[in-house]
């Protein structure tokens, strides 16, 4: 169909979705049902999944295209405020091995594998110069398998970061990625 009718709406884990003022989030209560908020991204996978980002809940949620809960990740949930969970991209290959997530309030990006949505590493930090962000926003890749960062609030820039390829990782925290010239 290409009326741009809508065909079907669902909520958190899959449910009926409501509009109700669940309050603000407590990591110490357990985790609502619903999205807390209008969802922060809805990104699908060549493989038939939508992963959903739940800014506020600082939480990933993965459906399968007719609304049916897979699964999801909890991110940094001492997270308050703009939550931890604000877009996500996937990397270029095929499978689609790895999520990037931008942590705008945390100001990370997080590299995942998209199978088990385990953190494998994250870099980045809060500031002004390059590899630091003030509340990265947004998150792309290209065709080559370079990251794109776009900053809000007083960020207001754009960053690049070039695929240099694949290799094991020591440390969780990459910290920045200061440019070498």
């Amino acid at each position: 169909m290409k009326t741009g009718a809508v065909k079907r709406i669902w909520g958190g884990y899959g449910n009926v979705p409501s509009d109700s003022n669940y309050g603000p989030y407590n990591p110490d209560a357990p985790l609502i049902k619903q999205f807390r908020t209008p969802v922060h991204c809805a990104e699908p996978s060549l493989d038939g999944l939508v992963y959903v980002c739940d800014r506020p809940n600082d939480r990933i949620q993965v459906f399968k295209k007719d609304g049916s809960f897979v699964r999801e990740k909890i991110i940094a949930p001492r997270t308050l405020g703009d939550g931890s969970v604000w877009d996500i991209a996937f990397s270029k290959d095929k499978a689609q091995t790895y999520i990037f997530l931008a942590d705008g309030k945390n100001e990370h990006v997080y590299v995942m594998d998209r199978q088990s949505l385990e953190i494998l590493t994250m870099f980045g930090d809060g500031g002004r110069q390059p590899g630091q962000w003030f509340a990265v926003h947004s998150i792309a890749t290209d065709s080559k398998g370079n990251i794109y960062t776009a900053e809000t609030y007083e960020g207001k820039r754009l960053q690049k970061f070039v695929y240099k390829g694949i290799s094991a990782v020591a440390n969780l925290n990459q910290g920045v990625v200061w440019p070498k010239r």
